[in-house]
């Protein structure tokens, strides 16, 4: 797989070595958040909120998370390791060890999401959206999209195909698509885009068989 994109970095807790007990709430933050800004957007979570569902007292909050912003930042980057890698990463080289298979398990992946009662849609796409490419959560949200098309062209690489950084952005186009149209409740929108996948592999196989 091709290298990804540098991480945003998330903020460190103000204490180098954690107790336990830090630890814990500092897991109860984070898993808290991950509940509520998946679901909803940023601005429309107050602080508060995350307070009452970790059950932390505000001051803990705080002490964890200077701000909003480094909150959300965190979130982000546990919903990479648990979304890109552990679901969709993991999920597709699961389903095949055929490469070019496992381009097209994306969506089959995708497809089950979407039959899913708790389907939330891209976190990623939603902070851009609402925050704005120019500002720290926008960029950090670019980011972890960039290192989902480095998933793909990884993919694409072992399959043999050509100018897999292209193919990627091309691919890309597909899955956030179809996310979007699941957002919209077409609940086979995965599939329709796995019948455009194998035809846009099916064009570069035969645009790199034309230039050979």
């Amino acid at each position: 797989m091709s290298s990804t994109v540098s991480t945003p970095a998330v903020p460190a807790a103000s204490s180098p070595v954690r107790a336990p007990a830090f630890a814990d709430a500092h897991e109860r933050i984070i898993q808290a958040s991950y509940r509520l800004f998946s679901r909803r957007a940023v601005r429309d979570v107050a602080m508060d909120e995350i307070v009452m569902a970790s059950g932390v007292a505000k001051a803990t909050l705080y002490r964890h998370f200077a701000t909003k912003d480094d909150l959300v930042l965190a979130f982000l980057a546990r919903r990479e390791m648990d979304w890109t890698f552990d679901i969709v990463e993991q999920g597709a080289r699961s389903r095949s060890s055929d490469p070019e298979e496992r381009l097209l398990a994306i969506f089959d992946v995708f497809d089950d999401w979407f039959q899913r009662d708790d389907f939330e849609a891209c976190s990623f796409i939603n902070v851009l959206l609402e925050m704005g490419a120019d500002h720290p959560l926008g960029r950090a949200s670019t980011v972890y999209l960039a290192n989902i098309r480095s998933v793909v062209s990884g993919f694409a690489a072992e399959a043999g195909l050509t100018e897999p950084e292209q193919f990627a952005l091309s691919w890309h186009i597909l899955t956030k698509g179809c996310i979007v149209q699941a957002a919209e409740g077409d609940h086979l929108a995965a599939r329709r885009a796995r019948a455009l996948g194998e035809l846009l592999i099916a064009a570069n196989r035969a645009a790199a068989s034309a230039s050979g």
